[in-house]
C-alpha cells in the first residue's frame, strides 16, 4: 500500500476562502450569509488575528481566517472563521473558540461570530460550547458548527451544487479517503476536474479552483504525468485550452512538473512537514519571491533545521 506525503489541507482552506469567502458563507452559514450586508464588501484581518491569538498557544495547525463585515441593520461585525484541519478530537477546543472570542470582543469592542469548520476524520467529535461555572459565577459560550464528514452521506447534492466549496468538500473528502491509495485519488482528481468545465465556471474560477485540486490532491510525479495526460485528452476533445492556460500560469508561478523542487506549492508543503505550521507571514514573503528566488529556495531549503534558518533566507533574498 502505498503512502502518500503528508497532505496539506489548511494552506489550500485559507487560499479558497478568500478567493470566495461570500460562497464559503452562503454553501456552510446560509441563514447568517443572509444577514450580510454583502454591498459594504468585507475585509480580511488575519495580520490583527495574530497579535490576538499567540503562535505559543497553536500546538496544530490551523486555517484561521478574521473577517470585518457589516449586518445589513448596519451593525459592523467581525467573523472568526475557524477551520479545524488536520484535528482529532481536542478536549480544549471549547474553550480555545471561548478565548480567541472574547480576546477578540474585548480587543475591537464589537460583535465577534466564532463560527468552526470540523474537517477532521472523528465523525463524533462536534464540540459545540464552553461552559465554566464556579461560586454562581457561569459561562456558557455556544458556536456552529459544520462537520464535513456529514456530506458523505449526500454526496448527490454536493455533485448537484454550483458553489465552489462543493468541489471544495468533495476534494477534501477524497483527499483523506487516498491517503494510501494514489491511482484512486488521480481518478477523483480527474473527476473534480472536469467537473470545473461541466458546471460553467468561467476560466478565471476554474483556474483557481484547479489550483486548489492541485494543491489539496497531490499526486506522486508519474501518477500526476498520466492525470495530465487524460485531462489534455479531455480539453482535446472539447476544444478547450485551459489546460495550457493552467501549464502557463504554472510556469509564471514557478510551478512548472519540470520545476516542481522551486515551486511555492511544494515548498510550503515541505515546510508544513519540517516545521508543522507556516505563519502567514511566510506565505506573504513566499509571494514577493521571483521564480528564481523560488528556484533558489527549492535547492536550499533542505539544508533548513529551524524556521530561523528559513527566516534569514528570506530576509536576504527580500533585500537584494
Amino acid at each position: 500500500m502505498t503512502q502518500l506525503p503528508n497532505d496539506d489541507y489548511d494552506n489550500p482552506w485559507k487560499t479558497v476562502i478568500e478567493l470566495y469567502f461570500r460562497e464559503f458563507m452562503m454553501f456552510f452559514f446560509p441563514s447568517i450569509a443572509a444577514d450580510i450586508d454583502w454591498s459594504r464588501g468585507f475585509v480580511f484581518m488575519d495580520k490583527e488575528l495574530q497579535k490576538v491569538v499567540r503562535d505559543g498557544e497553536v500546538q496544530k495547525r490551523y486555517a484561521d481566517k478574521l473577517i470585518q463585515l457589516w449586518r445589513l441593520n448596519g451593525d459592523p461585525l467581525l467573523v472568526m472563521c475557524h477551520i479545524e484541519v488536520q484535528g482529532q478530537k481536542e478536549d480544549i477546543f471549547g474553550k480555545r473558540m471561548f478565548s480567541y472570542n472574547y480576546r477578540l470582543r474585548d480587543r475591537y469592542d464589537c460583535p465577534v461570530a466564532s463560527l468552526a469548520i470540523l474537517a477532521d476524520e472523528n465523525s463524533t467529535w462536534r464540540p459545540r460550547s464552553y461552559q465554566d461555572s464556579i461560586w454562581g459565577c457561569n459561562v456558557l459560550f455556544e458556536f456552529p458548527i459544520v462537520k464535513l464528514s456529514d456530506y458523505r452521506s449526500n454526496w448527490a447534492a454536493l455533485e448537484a451544487s454550483d458553489n465552489p466549496f462543493a468541489i471544495v468538500v468533495m476534494a477534501h473528502l477524497k483527499t483523506q479517503e487516498t491517503k494510501h491509495e494514489p491511482e484512486e485519488r488521480k481518478t477523483w482528481k480527474f473527476r473534480l476536474t472536469t467537473m470545473l468545465y461541466e458546471r460553467g465556471y468561467d476560466e478565471q474560477s476554474i483556474l483557481e479552483l484547479y489550483n486548489f485540486l492541485d494543491w489539496m490532491m497531490y499526486l506522486p510525479e508519474e501518477i500526476e504525468q498520466a492525470f495530465q495526460v487524460e485531462l489534455a485528452d479531455f480539453e482535446e476533445a472539447r476544444k478547450m485550452k485551459y489546460v495550457t492556460t493552467i501549464e502557463r500560469m504554472a510556469e509564471t508561478r514557478g510551478e512548472a512538473r519540470g520545476e516542481a523542487r522551486g515551486s511555492k506549492s511544494m515548498i510550503l508543503r515541505f515546510l508544513n512537514h519540517q516545521f508543522q505550521d507556516v505563519s502567514p507571514t511566510v506565505i506573504e514573503k513566499l509571494d514577493q519571491l521571483s521564480i528564481a528566488q523560488l528556484d533558489a529556495l527549492g535547492e536550499s531549503i533542505f539544508g533548513f533545521t529551524t524556521i530561523d534558518q528559513l527566516d534569514a533566507w528570506l530576509a536576504e533574498y527580500l533585500e537584494a
